[in-house]
Order: C-alpha cells, then structure tokens, then sequence
C-alpha cells in the first residue's frame, strides 16, 4: 500500500471517530434534554417564571412582572453589610393563593435545581415580618432568596436561582 493510500485511509478513520464522538455526544445532549421535559398532560410555567406547586401539582407560575405589584422592602445583610433590597416570599405568596390557605405549620420549600439547594420553611417563619424572607434581584437577574432567619443569613445559605417553591399542606 503506498504512502498516499495510509494517509488517505488513516484520514477517513479519524473522520469517522470524530463523526461518532459527535453522534453519541449529540444523542446523550437529547436523552438529558428529554429527562429534564415536564410529562405530557401536565400544566407548564412559562419561561422565567417559577412554578408554584401544591403537594406536587403546579398551581400558579411567580411572574417577575408581579413584582411591580408588589412593596418593596430591605434590610442590611451582617455577613457584608450590603443592602438586600426586594420583595418579601409572604406577599408572593399571598398574592397567588387564597385568603388564610396558608397555616402556621405548612411547610414550604424554596428550591434551586440548578445550584441543588433548597431551604424548607414554614409560614410561620415566612409570615414573621422581622425574619425578611424575601426575594432580591442577583447581579444575573435572577431571584435570590434572603433572610434575617440564623438559617438564611449568609451568602452559602442564600438560594440562588431560584426556580422552584413547593408547598406541602396536611
């Protein structure tokens, strides 16, 4: 076999395990795309809403234009002494729900999936106004849950991204 014929060949089988890579690379993107899809059937949030669920069934989706409904209010975080400024999580939710559905001992849990971090609370915590659970704007534009709570009162506590709150009722 000549010279230019072992290039030639050896040229195609790179071709070809590139081509593969590719292939498999690409149908692993598809499988991971189609895991992370809501089932068929079941109601959607919007893009950049985060869905609000009761036991499980989505039932309203957090607009960030519904923050321009909503008071405003800060506080000054003790790690840095920066101003977090926002929305409080009671008035979220109590925009979204109906009058006194909430109980002190329901549990609801702020999630984000991205960052794998959660914070469950209840809305005893949540309604007590000198906790400041609340929503601030991240430099990226997206919802950071902050508090004076002990529990949520550092930057590694925080949930950045939020992109999931869950209520569990009795």
């Amino acid at each position: 076999m000549s010279q230019n014929k072992r290039f030639l060949l050896a040229g195609l089988i790179l071709i070809l395990i590139i081509g593969i890579v590719m292939g498999v690379d690409f149908l692993q993107r598809q499988q991971m795309a189609d895991i992370n899809q809501m089932p068929a059937g079941l109601p959607t949030a919007a893009p950049g809403s985060v869905p609000i669920t009761i036991n499980g069934e989505i039932v309203a989706a957090f607009t960030p234009e519904v923050l321009e409904q909503l008071p405003q209010t800060s506080f000054q975080d003790a790690e840095e002494g920066k101003t977090q400024e926002g929305w409080m999580l009671c008035d979220v939710l109590n925009y979204y729900l109906p009058d006194n559905f909430l109980q002190d001992e329901t549990n609801i849990i702020v999630r984000s999936n991205h960052r794998q971090k959660e914070i469950e609370l209840t809305w005893a915590e949540i309604d007590n106004s000198t906790n400041k659970i609340m929503f601030d704007l991240s430099g990226r534009g997206t919802l950071k849950l902050v508090s004076l709570l002990p529990r949520l009162d550092t930057r590694d506590e925080w949930i950045q991204d939020t992109d999931e709150i869950a209520i569990t009722t009795q």
